[in-house]
């Protein structure tokens, strides 16, 4: 019989064909008889997930309405049904796997994949068949047949199949009731709109909320330094004293001291060189690119997945979903055999440092599933190039020049520390010269992003006496900044460095933080998606229905990474066959009977004083809901309501003009913002107005004749 082979999506499936001779049918594709499969086989796919958990209503008619009093949702046992939309293709799935005896996992090589096969496997009421994992990290033809000649058995497939479920059904189970507990409480409070909890969403989100807090409640203070720019034989350089106070009185008491006027001259009395080297960066994993890609061009991190995965179906990059940043001996001898190739891919011809494989890249004990990002075998033509997007040939090359620094030479640079002597204070200066750009001769990005780097010295000599001009510099500490999308995946992996508790640390830094590799940029879409974040100009800010969220789940295990951490490290010994799905769905029942027993008093001890704008109808035609945000201040018969981009009174038919805009000086203008112009005719202090220069203030806004007018603070 033929064993039908299970792709997860038809460009997958297509990938796999090109390794064989074919013929296609609608739905799936015939491989012709070949020396892998004597017989020939049937390749068929998935369209993602065709199959998908029932929902609650379908268990018990109690839990069709959302209500209090019918949680907890906790079925006796799970049902999955065909997923919307995906019936025809699943019939075909189904038809072919009840007719052989060998079905061949070829989904992706991850937990997920092993999810999709299996739960499609399971519903087709297919029984007794053979079944085989294809396990490649490369969809080149020479890659895809090796694989189907050396076809592992299913008992890893069977774990991670566990595995997945049991996250599958955990998430499913904690959305379903938590987002049902948090809606229906604050709608009780006068909140009306629906707030999806997640496992891993809710702790990303009040991870950012925490973020935007220091930043609004930060307080600027000034600081004191002393600065100068000396003068020597051949040039000049800039020095600082170690000296930094919050009064100009100290600063000047201290000159005083060394009785130091502007123009005291001074005298080198120390010049240490020192020669430094950067060794090549590590190979990327899909964060570390996401990250890069994010810096360097404003490519979110979905988009960075996405496309990778586009370049992995064109066979033009290894397998992206992978946490790895290291080869094994195969893959680097591959490369090492194509290094000329490569470099006249990026019209960078460099003389190769070494062909020896370094630690530093090279490390099989290192690679698990999935080795690092790297090219394939495959060398593009010009032609295949040039039709790539702007973005894949971006990301196409950066995998290329990282793998390519690999083979080029050490980043060197001598760094020289200067101390300057002004009437026995130490001035210090910090400079670099470039001695050789090495493997940074790769990267050229200037007008991308420029390098930090000291500033580069002129000749100076021991005890040569040097020209002054001294200063004393006034700054302002300033608030953390809040993160970028590329930001944010790197805070999701590396969370554990903000939570205090050391055990907790290790568990986060062990399952490299929130999410897997594969699932951050969702999770971040997601969030998105829910109005809880949004991004501006790649920066990431928390919504006014983010912040209810995150006020309603303080001090709650929802807003732990921790909690999710322990989950996820539970999980994987599920994966490993060390813990059991049973146990683990009994801890999250345990958890969602002491969430719903606690958040109801919880909620009532919390002031959460932020008001939503009514959403947006449906239909493009449709107003918004009319809620009322306070009396007219101008007319006094109608109420001022939240519209698209500002605020207007209900009685405008009749003539009344007032209208408040959404935005004053770039900061956004809440609704109990507005409420107090229309009832106290002032707001509180409202920090970070931007002026036109570009500077940000805080001050309050005042209402007079209609009109809003900025109050500054004695």
């Amino acid at each position: 019989m033929k064993p039908v082979i299970l792709a997860e999506k038809p460009s997958q499936a297509k990938a796999y064909a090109d390794a064989f001779s074919v013929k296609r049918h609608e739905g799936y594709i015939e491989i012709l008889p070949s020396p892998t499969f004597p017989e020939g086989a049937y390749i068929t796919w998935g369209i993602g997930h065709l199959v998908e958990l029932k929902e609650p209503k379908t268990y018990d008619p109690k839990w069709n309405k959302w209500s209090l009093t019918s949680l907890p949702i906790l079925p006796d046992r799970y049902e999955f049904q065909i997923a919307k939309g995906k019936f025809k293709q699943f019939s075909i799935v189904k038809n072919l796997m009840k007719s052989t005896d060998t079905i061949i996992n070829a989904c992706d090589v991850d937990r997920e994949g092993s999810n999709i096969f299996y739960s499609i496997y399971n519903q087709t009421g297919a029984r007794g068949q053979t079944i085989k994992r294809l396990w490649i990290n490369s969809l080149e033809v020479e890659e895809v047949r090796k694989g189907f000649a050396n076809l592992q058995d299913n008992r890893k497939d069977l774990l991670l199949y566990e595995e997945a479920k049991a996250r599958q059904i955990s998430d499913w189970l904690v959305g379903m009731n938590g987002s049902r507990l948090y809606s229906l409480l604050l709608q009780g409070q006068g909140i009306k709109e629906v707030f999806p909890i997640g496992r891993v969403q809710s702790p990303t989100i009040y991870l950012i909320y925490e973020r935007q807090m220091e930043i609004e409640t930060f307080v600027s203070e000034p600081f004191f330094e002393i600065e100068a720019t000396f003068t020597a034989e051949k040039g000049t350089y800039n020095g600082k004293a170690k000296a930094k106070e919050s009064k100009r009185e100290i600063i000047q008491a201290l000159l005083a001291k060394h009785v130091i006027q502007p123009n005291s001259p001074g005298v080198i009395t120390s010049l240490e060189k020192l020669d430094k080297r950067i060794p090549p960066p590590q190979l990327h994993s899909l964060s570390t690119l996401q990250a890069t890609a994010n810096r360097l061009w404003k490519t979110s991190p979905a988009d960075v997945l996405k496309t990778m995965q586009g370049l992995y179906e064109k066979k033009l990059v290894s397998y992206p979903r992978t946490d790895s940043r290291y080869i094994t001996p195969s893959e680097f001898s591959y490369i090492a055999g194509q290094v000329g190739d490569y470099q006249q891919l990026i019209n960078h011809p460099f003389p190769v440092a070494s062909l020896a494989p370094k630690k530093r890249y090279v490390d099989s004990s290192k690679v698990q599933e999935h080795y690092a990002i790297i090219p394939t075998k495959k060398i593009p033509s010009q032609a295949v190039l040039t039709k790539l997007s702007s973005i894949e040939r971006n990301l196409y090359e950066e995998v290329v020049r990282t793998t390519l620094a690999m083979f080029h030479s050490d980043y060197l640079y001598t760094e020289t520390k200067v101390t300057t002597d002004v009437n026995g204070l130490p001035f210090f200066t910090t400079g670099k010269t470039e001695r050789d750009k090495g493997w940074k001769a790769l990267f050229v990005r200037s007008s991308i992003e420029k390098e930090k780097d000291e500033p580069s010295l002129p000749p100076l000599l021991e005890q040569e006496k040097v020209e002054s001009d001294i200063r004393i510099k006034e700054g302002k500490t300033v608030p953390p900044k809040p993160y970028t999308e590329g930001q944010l995946i790197a805070m999701m992996k590396t969370c554990g460095k903000l939570v205090e508790d050391k055990g907790e640390t290790e568990i986060l830094k062990e399952i490299e933080g929130l999410g897997t590799e594969a699932t951050r940029s969702g999770i971040i879409e997601t969030i998105k998606r829910h109005e809880y974040i949004q991004v501006n100009k790649n920066i990431v800010s928390i919504t006014d229905k983010g912040r209810v969220l995150c006020q309603a789940i303080e001090g709650n295990l929802l807003a732990s990474p921790s909690m999710t951490a322990k989950w996820e490290t539970y999980l994987r010994k599920i994966g490993n066959g060390e813990g059991s799905q049973e146990r683990f769905l009994g801890s999250i029942a345990k958890f969602l009977h002491s969430l719903i027993e606690e958040v109801p008093n919880q909620l009532k001890t919390k002031n959460i004083n932020i008001q939503l704008p009514p959403k947006a109808a449906s239909s493009k035609y449709a107003k918004y809901k009319q809620e009322p945000i306070a009396p007219c201040p101008k007319c006094g018969q109608g109420s001022i309501v939240a519209r698209k981009n500002f605020y207007g009174c209900t009685n405008y038919k009749n003539g009344c003009t007032q209208t408040f805009n959404g935005f004053f000086l770039k900061k956004k203008i809440t609704p109990s913002q507005i409420k107090l112009l229309c009832t106290k005719g002032k707001t509180n202090t409202i920090k970070g107005f931007e002026a036109e220069n570009g500077q940000k203030f805080d001050a309050s806004l005042a209402l007079e004749e209609g009109k809003l007018k900025l109050e500054f603070k004695e």
